[in-house]
């Protein structure tokens, strides 16, 4: 079965460990060098409306992916160790 990504994005991931719904499929981890895409990334949730940031983004990587359905991602996931802190202020230092 073939994916683009604008399909991905249509589809809720869910964690099939606990049944807690993560979000949408927002952007994906590329290995160019081999063509395979390497991981899922959710970003963070709004805070207060966006007033606030984001909560950190959620990368999952291809492995543990179990099931791509129609309208569902299925994944096996530790959320306490695959977030990725989101970058804070309009002008992030390096």
């Amino acid at each position: 079965m073939g994916c683009t990504l604008t399909q991905l994005r249509n589809k809720e991931v869910i964690n099939k460990n606990n049944g807690a719904r993560i979000g949408f499929v927002d952007d994906l981890v590329v290995d160019t060098k081999n063509a395979r895409v390497c991981a899922l990334i959710i970003y963070g949730r709004l805070k207060c409306f966006g007033l606030l940031g984001r909560r950190e983004d959620c990368i999952i990587p291809w492995d543990n992916i179990a099931l791509v359905g129609e309208d569902t991602i299925l994944v096996s996931w530790n959320a306490q160790n695959r977030r990725r802190p989101r970058k804070k202020g309009f002008f992030p230092r390096k």
